[in-house]
């Protein structure tokens, strides 16, 4: 089953990894930003437990075998 993921409702949502990597489960989209057609042109999502900051494809977000919605 697929995340529903609004564009615009991206900007610190928080998100659960499936497959922890280096004990980074937890994650919050930091940045988001748009081109002038709104659509997303770059989503930063950081890691809560080492605040490592990562430059995702937003679309991925979808795929409920690598993230969940929320702080499971």
């Amino acid at each position: 089953m697929a995340n529903p993921v609004n564009p615009k409702a991206l900007l610190h949502s928080k998100w659960t990894k499936v497959v922890v990597d280096n004990k980074e489960k937890h994650f919050e989209i930091v940045t988001v930003l748009f081109n002038d057609n709104q659509q997303v042109e770059k989503c930063v999502i950081q890691a809560v437990m080492t605040n490592r900051l990562y430059d995702i494809n937003w679309q991925d977000l979808k795929d409920d075998q690598i993230w969940l919605i929320g702080w499971n």
